[in-house]
C-alpha cells in the first residue's frame, strides 16, 4: 500500500512539474512587442528589475516567517 502511494506521488509530481515548464514559456504579446521595439534597452532593463523585485518579496516574507517561528520555538526561556 505504501509503495503504491509513493509511486502515485511521483507520477503526480512529474505531471505537475512538466506542466509548469510549459506555462513558463508564455509571454504577453504586448510586452514582447514593446520590449522588442525599443533600441536602448532601458525599458527591458526596467521590466527585468520589476520581475526581480516581485520575485524577491515572497522569499523575504518566508524568511522572516521562518525566523519568527524559529524564535518562538527555540527562544530563550524565562526562568521563574
Amino acid at each position: 500500500m505504501r509503495t503504491k502511494f509513493k509511486s502515485l506521488q511521483i507520477v503526480i509530481f512529474t505531471i505537475v512539474f512538466s506542466l509548469f515548464s510549459i506555462a513558463s514559456k508564455a509571454q504577453c504579446a504586448m510586452c514582447r512587442a514593446a520590449l522588442e521595439s525599443e533600441e536602448g534597452g532601458v525599458k527591458a532593463e526596467a521590466v527585468n528589475d520589476g520581475i526581480v523585485y516581485l520575485m524577491a518579496i515572497p522569499y523575504i516574507l518566508v524568511g522572516v516567517l521562518g525566523y519568527a517561528i524559529y524564535r518562538l520555538k527555540y527562544g530563550k526561556k524565562k526562568e521563574l
